[in-house]
């Protein structure tokens, strides 16, 4: 096995994660002196535990962590024993509170948000010491002296903040901070700014003056407290400038500096990010004049250690002049921008014209005169620094400077100060249309900002954050634009890697370039022209088009020839220069800088116009079938992008930098599939350059603001009283038990008129004024009847086709309050767990809407094509008119229905419309009521649907907590405003936000940006009311208890107890499920091929064996399913099954061979799932994932897993106490064949048998299929005998020695290709035996495939044909 993994790993020649954190084992656990401590004090499987001791503490932080330097792999473990929970915070108090106590509160929490894991739970369990803690933290912040509390101790209190700031939505936290950053924190200005701001606002200096009686009132002790508190930012500040100083130019530099002032900066982005910290901090952070100390500073001239610093710096310039009116919150147009910056020059100019002669000329131009920072200089330039003290002065900026004193600031800063204060700026919009949208080689490499896949969470990044609130819809639109470019970005660099690696480039011996490989992706250009430059747009300065011609030589195989002319309009391709100075021959090594060995200089986005023919114009894409070309040699028109060509071409003209444009020497395409990123990027763009109009009882939700509950439809002022809800109750008991606690008032008295459809009418609020007490009476009464009308629907005719077709399925009351809510105006979200019927609640809604609002139509927007085929099959199981339902797209193949066009003819202007697009084009404007499409389609396509004039009055959205952010904000504008209003009327969004989240390939966007987060678990973590449903019918009740911990009263629907599936147990197991443990085999657990591609051998043939043992038990195999969590083990399973039985006819394969991620919203009867890790948890702690992989199961779920690692894990908790409640070994009943009689929970008739471990288990297998084939042979005409009796370990080789005899003997009589190898077992072995089984494993394994790649499941694109039916 070792000599397997070693080849494997010599064949993938892949890099060392470069920030990998390496997990320590679980032997290393044991090792270690932290668990020692553990097993004494703290840890929770130990029954009698030591008292606390606050030495144990000071012992842990002095030994563990002080003089490991804080080592990320000692606080991990510290961390996973449960310190924090079972230790720290259970016994805080401010008696035993110390530094290391402090410190050591604050490391763990810091480690549980770089783990992504719930931080806060463990002190809202005892909260009554966090206001102590909390302040003895501030206290420690602002400490000087390094020898009281080190940077490096320092920088770890700043994130503790940082963390505390970003999670205002937990009560707790927010109590605290909000004394730090309210308005009476403006005593931190100076004095003479402090009167300028409130003379600006009459209503603040009402509030001030309320706050200076407050005061007054407060006793001394408490005043000193308060004081000391709404100063702390100002003081945190001083420190900072303090330390940044302390930073030489040039020289030996201590990174702890360095990372002590990123993480500050960092801190004060996040604070100037969010409305409700940034209201009043803005004016301290202004008045401190911090950016201006940052920009001068010597770490900004530090070109390798400020390079982060700087970015980090460019962030929190831009947030501190952002486009935003503080107070109010309101965005600021362009028009109050352009007036803030004329009232700043104008005030610098009366007070040059009043107090200083020598600036006259300045006071007397016109402000586009001098508002430039050329002009600036200039002017201000030749100034004294006292008199440039004095102008700011002046403005409030500095304290006035007293007669006869010389200014204590140098020059620079006076100078920088006046000018970056005054200085015109480029409004945001701008900025943002002159940015190229294709990333450059200087972005794609660049660490700091698309850093590897190895982030392992513990620098910063420049990176925006995804958080609860946004400043206003353009930053909401701009952060989520910006990350969405750098995780295309991510993406691209790993496909220029990919293929420019494949060509080999290499220096010829003449110093030219000669590619020694080959890729399919890539082609070497032959030349390169650029054919036109068209003219600039008015008031644009880059052209308004650039086109070039681009040929290359296709001397190919057929098929991928075929792929490069089948290249179609607007696909993306990459332009690039590649210089190499490795002669011919070298090696590529990947461990190695790629763009070092591969000499690439440039990088360049392109768009296809379409390819040429012969006589040089451009092929149309039509229903023509395309020319034949001659030759390999082709040329491609393609359109470059205006903004990269301006900025290249100016840099060339100004700096006399080289022409990028004449070096290209290799074209890249990309799978069109991931090749969208362009579309989307210029649809987010187009949105931010239109006043997009969000409805304005959405408005204040999408950014986090206000009442969350304020869109709900109790509190929209249009709620509809009366609704038909045509076929959703099956009778009029079905009804009464939908409404508990109303009573209902039926219009007709007769019972047997008392049939569907009724028509409901609801209480709604009164306006009309009446006495309180009459209305009280009225309300008590009314509020809780529901006037029920039957009515009937108008005959269709006399055929059994022409009955409507009806709704058969019984709602439950929560059900019924979903479809309630999706039927009135407003937004609803419904969270439906597993197998809890979210898309018949959906479709209901559908068939609903259409039938009380004929004239309305509504727009479906699902993550997958998938899911919107399984939507729109029961929608076409209802009562809805096909001409009415259109479905746009590309996953309208695969749907079971044919929509047929011929019901159309009676509109004459039809039959003009030749293509399928114009027909769709005209039944989306025309005709059709319900539109249905996937979440990208609506991204890519929202100018056409625009353009179209597409209208909608609802949204429902399928899978909502799996689309990202931004693809479930453009839905919401796929329509052109009426009246400067949004037409939208409903927004319903179904998803279960406690399964996984969306796909983000890199992990530092995923955790440090937190774009993973949906908008729909943003809307849950702000508070928004959700209706959740709360009855399962998917899986047995005991499996169901597996998960059903994780939300809120989930239970089960009548038929899970009912049914006999249910009912019977799982023929040939003890047990429903059953958690086995497996341990090394071979002496190996989890092994790693390549980083992150997990693999355990132990594990897979474990599973194969039980799948074997399955299907010889007359299962079916396709009510199987195998998951792991891991793509590496994946693909190891279905090695094994191609080799053991997967063309074998008695067995077969399972229904499915996959990972957990690709699996969410499929399910199947019975799932075995190996969870691969035995060092680490690995990404299994994130709970989401262990939901999805437990509710998978309808019957029976059997987990093979590291035991002792799994049960440690505190998240995992309630899930693992259940499965550690059974035994720990496989419970088999070899003898009981399916489908079983037994009842469930009844005690078995047969004998039950304990498997061992693994070897024993493919053993006992192997007999078993030889026994069946032997029977089947001999005994045709009688039943079949049992399987021989389970051997002891001991007996074991005796009997697989006879075993082997027989099957040699039974080879010649039968025709049956026996595919299954015998597994010997490992313990009692001798040497030779040993020596043979490892040559016998190698040589199985030897012709396994290797994959290369990461382990994250997004990677798995592959269509999942490999073992699959």
């Amino acid at each position: 096995m070792a000599a397997l993994m070693g080849s494997l790993m010599g064949a993938q020649q892949e890099p060392p994660p470069p920030k990998k954190i390496v997990a320590p084992t679980v032997s290393q656990i044991n090792a270690e002196f932290v668990t020692q401590l553990a097993n004494k004090y703290w840890a929770p499987h130990v029954k009698k535990k030591l008292p606390f001791e606050s030495k144990v503490i000071e012992d842990v932080y002095g030994k563990e962590m002080v003089r490991s330097k804080f080592a990320i792999r000692k606080i991990m473990l510290l961390e996973f024993s449960q310190y924090l929970e079972n230790y720290l915070w259970m016994n805080y108090s401010p008696e035993v509170s110390s530094k290391a106590y402090l410190m050591s509160i604050c490391c763990m929490v810091n480690e549980k948000f770089r783990e992504n894991v719930p931080a806060w739970e463990t002190f809202k369990k005892k909260p009554e010491h966090f206001p102590f803690f909390f302040k003895h933290v501030l206290d420690a912040s602002l400490v000087e002296n390094d020898n009281e509390f080190s940077l490096q101790e320092q920088t770890i209190l700043l994130l503790f903040l940082d963390h505390c700031f970003n999670s205002l939505e937990v009560d707790l936290i927010r109590g605290q901070v909000q004394q730090l950053i309210s308005l009476p924190m403006w005593m931190g200005l100076q004095p003479g700014r402090l009167a300028l701001e409130l003379k600006k606002t009459p209503k603040l200096r009402k509030f001030w003056n309320l706050i200076k009686k407050n005061d007054e009132k407060m006793d001394e002790n408490t005043r000193a407290q308060a004081y000391q508190e709404r100063r702390f930012l100002s003081q945190l500040i001083r420190k900072f400038i303090s330390v940044l100083k302390l930073i030489p130019t040039s020289g030996p530099l201590s990174m702890d500096k360095v990372h002590y002032c990123e993480r500050f900066v960092e801190l004060m982005i996040d604070l100037e990010a969010l409305l409700p910290t940034r209201r009043w901090f803005n004016m301290i952070l202004d008045d401190s004049h911090l950016v201006v100390h940052c920009y001068l500073s010597s770490l900004a001239k530090r070109n390798k250690e400020g390079h982060l610093f700087c970015q980090l710096l460019d962030m929190l310039k831009f947030y501190t002049g952002f486009e935003i009116n503080d107070q109010t919150g309101n965005a600021l147009t362009e028009n109050e921008m352009t007036t803030i910056h004329y009232d700043r020059i104008t005030s610098l100019q009366r007070a040059a014209f009043a107090h200083f002669p020598e600036l006259y000329n300045f006071a007397l131009s016109n402000v586009s005169a001098v508002d430039t920072r050329d002009s600036l200089i200039k002017l201000f330039g030749p100034l004294s620094p006292n008199t440039l003290h004095q102008v700011a002065s002046y403005l409030c900026l500095l304290p006035s400077l007293p007669e006869g004193e010389d200014t204590s600031y140098e020059k620079e800063f006076l100078l920088e100060l006046l000018v970056s204060r005054h200085e015109r700026r480029i409004s945001q919009i701008q900025q943002l249309n002159q940015m190229p949208l294709y990333p450059t080689e200087k972005i794609i490499w660049d660490e700091n900002i698309v850093p590897t896949e190895y982030y392992s969470g513990e620098g910063c990044l420049a990176l925006p954050k995804l958080n609860l609130q946004f400043l206003t819809l353009h930053d909401y639109l701009l952060r989520n634009f910006n990350l969405f470019r750098l995780e295309s970005t991510y993406e691209i660099r790993q496909d220029i890697e990919d293929s420019v690696s494949r060509m080999k480039p290499w220096q010829s011996e003449y110093g030219g370039i000669v590619f020694g490989g080959w890729a399919r992706m890539a082609q070497p250009i032959v030349s390169f022209t650029v054919i036109e430059v068209a003219k600039p747009n008015i008031g644009e300065n880059w052209p308004m088009r650039v086109r070039a011609d681009v040929t290359v030589n296709l001397n190919v195989r057929d098929n991928i020839k075929d792929e490069w002319e089948g290249l179609r309009k607007h696909d993306v391709c990459f332009l690039i220069t590649v210089r190499p100075t490795q002669p011919y021959g070298t090696k590529f090594d990947r461990r190695q800088l790629f763009v070092e060995q591969t000499g690439l200089v440039y990088v360049r986005g392109c768009e296809i116009q379409g390819m040429l023919d012969d006589k040089g114009r451009v092929i149309e894409e039509g229903p023509e079938p395309k020319p034949r070309l001659k030759g390999d040699s082709r040329t491609f028109r393609v359109f470059l992008d205006p903004n990269q060509y301006q900025q290249d071409m100016t840099n060339t003209i100004q700096n006399g930098t080289e022409d990028v444009y004449e070096t290209f020497n290799i074209i890249m395409r990309r799978k069109p599939k991931e090749n969208n990123f362009k579309a989307v990027l210029e649809t987010i763009r187009n949105l931010m350059n239109t006043d997009c109009v969000v409805p304005d009882w959405l408005h204040d939700i999408i950014l986090g603001y206000g009442d969350p509950s304020s869109a709900h439809y109790s509190k929209m002022p249009n709620q509809i009283a009366s609704l038909d809800f045509n076929d959703t109750f099956l009778s009029i008991g079905h009804l009464k038990a939908s409404f508990p606690g109303y009573s209902i008032k039926v219009t007709v008295e007769d019972p047997a008129l008392q049939i569907p459809p009724f028509r409901i009418t609801f209480p709604v609020g009164s306006d009309t004024v009446k006495k309180r007490k009459e209305c009280d009476e009225e309300k008590a009464e009314g509020s809780k009847t529901l006037i029920v009308e039957p009515h009937i629907i108008p005959n269709r005719g006399p055929y059994p086709y022409n009955q409507p077709k009806r709704n058969t399925i019984q709602f439950t009351h929560t059900q019924i309050e979903a479809i309630r809510a999706g039927m009135q105006p407003g937004l609803t979200m419904v969270v439906g767990p597993p197998g809890t019927g979210k898309t018949d609640v959906a479709v209901q809604i559908i068939s609903n809407l259409y039938h009380n609002f004929p004239e309305q139509r509504t727009l479906i927007v699902t993550h997958s094509n998938q899911a919107l085929n399984q939507l729109f099959e029961k929608i076409m199981a209802l009562d809805i008119d096909e001409r009415h339902l259109l479905r746009l797209g590309h996953g309208e193949e695969e749907l079971e229905t044919e929509k047929d066009f011929s019901s159309f003819i009676e509109f004459r202007a039809f039959e003009l419309l030749r293509s399928g697009l114009d027909r769709s084009k005209y039944l989306l404007v025309k005709e059709a009521k319900i539109i249905a499409m996937t979440c990208t389609h609506a991204a890519l396509k929202r100018h056409d649907l625009v353009e179209l004039g597409f209208k909608y009055d609802n949204i429902l959205m399928e899978e909502a907590a799996q689309i990202l952010e931004i693809e479930t904000f453009i839905p919401l504008l796929l329509q052109n405003p009426q009246d400067g209003f949004s037409r939208l009327k409903r927004w319903i969004m179904i998803g279960d936000h406690h399964q996984l989240p969306p796909v983000i390939k890199n992990m530092a966007f995923q955790k440090y940006s937190n774009m993973e987060q949906s908008l729909f678990t943003r809307f849950v973590r702000v508070g928004v009311p959700t209706v959740d449903l709360d009855a399962q019918g998917r899986a047995r009740a005991s499996l169901c208890n597996l998960y059903n911990w994780r939300y809120k009263n989930l239970g089960n629907l009548p038929h899970v107890q009912l049914l006999p599936e249910f009912r019977t147990a799982n023929a040939g197991f003890l047990y429903d499920f059953q958690l086995i443990n497996v341990e090394d085999f071979h002496g190996v657990g989890e092994s790693e091929p390549n980083p992150y591609f997990y693999q355990n051998l132990g594990e897979a043939e474990y599973v194969v064996a039980l799948f074997m043992y399955m299907c010889l038990l007359g299962y079916p195999a396709e009510k199987i399913s195998i998951l792991t969590t891991y793509n590496g083990q994946k693909h190891l399973i279905r090695d094994i099954i191609n080799q053991r039985c997967g063309n074998n006819p008695m067995i077969g394969r399972p229904n499915k061979v996959t990972t957990v991620d690709r699996f969410q919203g499929q399910q199947n009867d019975y799932i075995i799932l190996s969870l691969v890790r035995t060092k680490a948890v690995g990404h299994l702690r994130d709970v989401r994932r262990l939901v999805v992989a437990m509710s998978r199961a309808r019957l029976g779920l059997y987990i093979f897993a590291r035991v002792s690692l799994f049960q440690n894990c505190f998240e995992l908790t309630p899930a693992f106490s259940q499965l550690t409640a059974r035994p720990l070994q496989l419970h088999i009943i070899p003898t009981e064949y399916f489908p079983a009689v037994r009842q469930n929970g009844e005690h078995p008739s047969h004998q039950v048998h304990v498997i061992k471990n693994m070897p024993q288990m493919a053993n006992f297998v192997y007999n078993m299929y030889m026994h069946m084939i032997q029977t089947s042979r001999q005994h045709r005409q009688q039943d079949l005998l049992p399987p021989p009796t389970l051997v002891e370990e001991s007996e074991m080789l005796q009997s697989q020695e006879s075993e082997i005899v027989q099957s040699k003997e039974l080879e010649m009589e039968t025709e049956t290709e026996i595919k299954c190898t015998p597994m010997e077992t490992v313990e009692e072995k001798v040497l030779d035996e040993k020596q043979k089984i490892a040559e016998e494993i190698e040589e199985q394994h030897r012709k396994m495939p290797e994959h290369p790649g990461r382990d994250s499941d997004s990677e798995d694109s592959e269509t999942e044909d490999g073992s699959e039916k």
